[in-house]
């Protein structure tokens, strides 16, 4: 993934955590969970946290969208 765009499975994991169907763990490498079962694309899900879209929230389990994860879902792709 390039360091200014993000995929299609990308958009679509933010836009589970946006609609809170997600889990994340608290770790150096935080996995995500979605509506129970685990991501079926972990090093996108690393490297959405590690770039800032998403964080762990305040109970320490819930996934969280970021200011960042918030703007990039608001953005319109041309086609």
């Amino acid at each position: 993934m390039a360091e200014d765009e993000l995929s299609h499975r990308a958009l679509a994991m933010l836009r589970a955590v946006a609609e809170g169907r997600a889990v994340m763990t608290s770790s150096c490498e935080p996995d995500l969970f979605i509506d129970g079962v685990p991501c079926c694309d972990q090093m996108t899900a690393h490297t959405l946290a590690h770039r800032g879209y998403l964080a762990v929230g305040a109970d320490g389990r819930t996934a969280e969208l970021t200011p960042a994860g918030r703007a990039a879902l608001s953005v319109t792709v041309a086609a």
